[in-house]
């Protein structure tokens, strides 16, 4: 009877280096263009070794997009926490917004441009998990102009144009440049708030 393989001390720490470097390879050359003979040669590691911490390369591909949305899904739960107007709510998760997908840009955009290759099944959940993140920021901007109730299409309409500005902005904005985060951030909800 053959024994099963234990895992490793650091094996949460493996599985999260390759997401790291398999991020930035299907950002660069998307996932199709990636091999996962370029994954294990980024991570340094041999195909069999990189088959022990994801059984696909579509599980990788799904390790990558997951951890991202699952810290947007996490930043709109916090809010629950805080006890504020909707508009100093929606300035917050602006920011934490704004602090995870310049933290994470490779996996941002693996995560637009890359789900139609996740399985239907796994597709499903990260798009599920987006809706909640999209119809929070929705909730948000409804409790500010109310008068969005009555038209949803315009509601999710100013919404995805919010998503529309974080999305993007990773594309040009330079950290060392002479516009702040924060006076990003208040620039975004100037926009986002307004009538």
């Amino acid at each position: 009877m053959a024994m099963a393989r234990t895992q490793a001390a650091d094996f949460e720490e493996r599985r999260e280096a390759i997401v790291e470097k398999a991020a930035e390879l299907f950002a660069n050359s998307g996932f199709l263009g990636a091999s996962v003979s370029d994954i294990a040669r980024a991570c340094n590691t041999s195909k069999s070794l990189l088959y022990h911490y994801y059984p696909s390369k579509e599980d990788v591909l799904y390790a990558v997009m997951e951890s991202h949305i699952d810290t947007l899904v996490d930043d709109v739960e916090s809010l629950a926490d805080i006890q504020s107007s909707a508009q100093e709510r929606l300035r917050i998760l602006l920011q934490m917004f704004m602090k995870h997908y310049m933290g994470a840009a490779a996996r941002q955009k693996v995560l637009l441009n890359e789900l139609a290759n996740l399985p239907a099944d796994r597709r499903a959940l990260i798009v599920s998990k987006q809706r909640r993140i999209v119809d929070a920021v929705q909730s948000l901007l409804v409790l500010i102009h109310p008068d969005l109730k009555k038209d949803k299409d315009k509601a999710r309409a100013k919404t995805m144009l919010v998503f529309g500005m974080i999305n993007w902005t990773k594309n040009w904005y330079r950290a060392d440049g002479q516009v702040s985060e924060e006076s990003l951030v208040d620039m975004m909800m100037e926009m986002a708030t307004a009538g």
